[in-house]
């Protein structure tokens, strides 16, 4: 503070920076954010494809059960009796959920399902293949996002008294694991199982702070930790319960051998690993005969277009044998664009030692070598920053593409694409390409060009200002000129180096050249005796940006109210 007595708006404009401070050091950055939310979502899909392969698995089951009760019937009671075990916990999940934000946001749970949860389409729980709405939360779209005092207060509550949400969520995580391990006939120390908190087996787990300092699961997992994290973390536990769920409904169904399953029909199934092929390669796939004797010896026609082979066009499909229950396809994709195919498998029933033919369709799409190149902030490459960029190519993951530049750096970065120009370059232009190896061979995926630019001029301004009336407190207050960038999506900062002072007092011009950006203790006493409509005036102002060049900026004329 200062030697002399503050009026009381200094000592409010004082206190008001001391909580503008506070809120910079609490504030958690918008990178960390982002990143919690392509986690979570990433989650969120990785559920709803464990919501889907749970259901197939259910319905299997299920119709193994109708057609033989008596021997399927003791396992299939036990899928059901885990089927709500299940149905319970997740509930009681997506309960914490709306409840934290709920405290978070200060809203009642109407309001929340209201404004932050939307109408999805999602994998229906009971019946592969059907697609069911519910109201899902959207973590993108809620505003407080980085709390976590509210969160805190709620999950952990008194670390004493151990009261809070997450001791109440870990004890009903043990009981959930111990079903699953009871179901599925495995040891309490097992680690085939997830939803592992406090303890393994008999064994306890001790979990440590930054410090080293021992903490419970509760604690290190949901201690002043933001609500992003807390949701992440939940939707996580839910992945790991249908896992478990997944695994403990396999060991039921494959514990009745399914090579004594008697099935009334068969339906066809083509695998392939991909459908995206580049030109020059081979479409390869497999038929499989489902949960078929392997010993059976299938025989597919195929035939070009959605023609269904009939009686009158059968000698025009080409005839591939197959061994064990599967049929190998192998095709060249020659031509670019979508090729469709029909056919049908033949196999020998058991039950009545006949033949029996079974209809199938598949299609794959031909395409040429593509590369996608897109900066995620602006049409351009900044000197002296680093561009975000992303790279990808149809078919390829992110890890077969090998990108180069012409000019400059291309480099990983929190798992982004990074564009680094220090210099001018001829042109202002430069090239990204890259590269793939697709079946032994270096395949060229494309080239994209991209104009290089310095960074804009920021504009000076003392307390937001560059001209017009201003209050003596806030003057003093400010203390300093701040280059700031204008509807420029780039996080950087210029760094004044020199600018020129000066006012006028009884008609004498009294001027100062002044190093750096702060006022002069002598600037401050003119600013702090100045008469009303005083001017004074910053110029040659000269900044130094992130590329190393030194910008002259606009100038500053103030006026004391």
């Amino acid at each position: 503070m200062a030697g002399y007595k503050e009026t009381p708006r200094q000592k409010m404009i004082s206190m008001m920076y001391l909580v503008l401070y506070a809120l910079l050091a609490l504030n958690v950055s918008k990178e960390v954010l982002n990143a919690f939310l392509v986690v979570n979502q990433s989650m969120v899909n990785t559920n709803e494809s464990l919501t889907e392969k749970v259901a197939s698995t259910y319905d299997r089951f299920q119709q193994q059960y109708m057609l033989q009760p008596e021997k399927v019937g003791p396992n299939w009671e036990k899928a059901k009796a885990l089927r709500n075990q299940t149905d319970a916990f997740l509930t009681y999940l997506d309960h914490i959920k709306m409840r934290l934000v709920e405290v978070t946001q200060q809203e009642d749970s109407a309001t929340v399902i209201k404004k932050y949860y939307r109408d999805t389409l999602v994998p229906s729980p009971l019946n592969s293949g059907e697609m069911v709405s519910k109201k899902v939360l959207d973590l993108s779209i809620v505003p407080n996002k980085n709390r976590y005092n509210d969160p805190t207060e709620y999950l952990i509550g008194n670390e004493q008294l151990k009261n809070g949400e997450a001791y109440k969520l870990s004890k009903r995580m043990a009981v959930y694991r111990d079903s699953v391990i009871t179901t599925m006939g495995l040891p309490d120390s097992t680690t085939k199982v997830g939803l592992i908190t406090n303890y393994l087996g008999n064994k306890k787990i001790i979990y440590r702070n930054a410090d080293g300092q021992k903490q419970d699961w509760e604690t290190h997992n949901f201690y002043l930790t933001i609500l992003a994290a807390d949701i992440t973390l939940i939707n996580k536990i839910i992945s790991e319960t249908k896992v478990a769920e997944f695994d403990a409904l396999n060991y039921l169904y494959s514990s009745v051998t399914e090579k004594d399953f008697k099935f009334s029909n068969i339906t066809p199934i083509v695998y392939t690993n991909n459908t995206y092929i580049l030109e020059g390669n081979n479409y390869e796939a497999q038929v499989i005969a489902a949960a078929y004797d392997k010993k059976t010896n299938p025989k597919v026609r195929i035939l070009a277009g959605n023609t269904p082979i009939t009686d009158n066009n059968v000698n025009r499909a080409q005839l591939i044998q197959g061994q064990g229950g599967i049929v190998n396809l192998k095709f060249p994709a020659g031509k670019p664009g979508e090729h469709n195919y029909t056919g049908t498998i033949e196999m020998v029933n058991p039950g009545t030692n006949e033949k029996t033919k079974y209809p199938f369709s598949f299609h794959y799409l031909v395409a040429p070598p593509s590369l996608t190149v897109a900066p995620l902030k602006m049409n351009v490459f900044y000197i002296g920053l680093e561009n975000p960029v992303s790279i990808t190519a149809p078919g390829f993951a992110d890890d077969q593409i090998r990108p180069t530049i012409s000019d400059g750096q291309l480099y990983r970065k929190d798992g982004n694409w990074v564009v680094k120009i220090d210099k001018p370059v001829p042109g202002n232009m430069v090239y990204v390409s890259a590269t793939a190896v697709v079946n032994g061979k270096t395949v060229l995926l494309g080239k994209s060009p991209f104009r290089v630019k310095r960074v804009p001029d920021p504009a000076a301004q003392i307390a937001g200002l560059t001209n017009g009336g201003i209050d003596r407190n806030t003057f003093l207050a400010a203390g300093a000129i701040i280059p700031t960038m204008k509807d420029f999506e780039f996080d950087l900062y210029f760094v004044v180096t020199s600018y020129t002072f000066a006012t006028i007092i009884n008609g004498d011009w009294i001027p100062q050249n002044v190093n750096g950006n702060r006022f002069t203790p002598e600037i401050q006493k003119l600013i702090r005796n100045a008469r009303p409509n005083q001017k004074f005036f910053f110029e040659n102002i000269e900044a130094k940006g992130p590329d190393g060049t030194i910008r002259s900026l606009n100038p500053i004329t103030l006026e004391i109210k």
